[in-house]
């Protein structure tokens, strides 16, 4: 089980490091749409590699923020039963919803986006507009979406059949916010 423990720490600070790279994308795409506008509605100027450049961020920032997000448990869920179940009984909870929706999601996200991807691929598609922009390579981070969520989802189903079990569970990074992990 230490090998299985060290794969899910290995897992947890994967998408914790990639996380925390690409949330500073939200900054960085506020203060260029802020210059966009400023170019373009004050100055007359367009500049479209820079507006291209905040629709790769955005893309970037959720595509490979999404494993970020569910190791911090920050992806939407009805509440309802979830939110005063034991430790216990959420456990069971996430780690059946990794094998019934998480897991297959996954498998056809990556099946349609590999079919997506490689026509792109194929074609070296660039931007629409003509500039410098590899639209490939952004679609190819419709790949790198359900890899992170899957590699996130395995070490989510670890941890629950963990506590499921009784064991301590590998243990869990201290949330973003500072505060305590749950």
């Amino acid at each position: 089980m230490n090998g299985l423990s060290t794969l899910v720490r290995a897992i947890d600070a994967l998408n914790e490091h990639i996380g925390r790279v690409v949330s500073w994308f939200a900054l960085i795409m506020v203060l260029m749409q802020f210059t966009v506008v400023l170019l373009r509605y004050v100055f007359g100027l367009g500049f479209i590699p820079m507006q291209e450049s905040i629709l790769f961020m955005h893309s970037l920032l959720f595509l490979v923020g999404a494993g970020y997000t569910l190791l911090h448990d920050g992806h939407v869920r009805v509440d309802i039963f979830y939110g005063s179940a034991t430790r216990e009984r959420k456990a069971l909870v996430n780690f059946v919803g990794v094998f019934i929706f998480l897991l297959p999601l996954c498998t056809v996200m990556t099946w349609k986006g590999l079919i997506f991807v490689g026509q792109s691929v194929r074609v070296w598609e660039g931007s629409p507009e003509g500039t410098f922009m590899p639209f490939w390579l952004l679609k190819s981070m419709l790949l790198a979406f359900p890899l992170l969520l899957t590699l996130q989802g395995f070490s989510m189903a670890v941890k629950s059949y963990f506590i499921m079990r009784g064991l301590e569970a590998p243990d869990e990074p201290v949330p973003s916010d500072g505060g305590t992990a749950v």
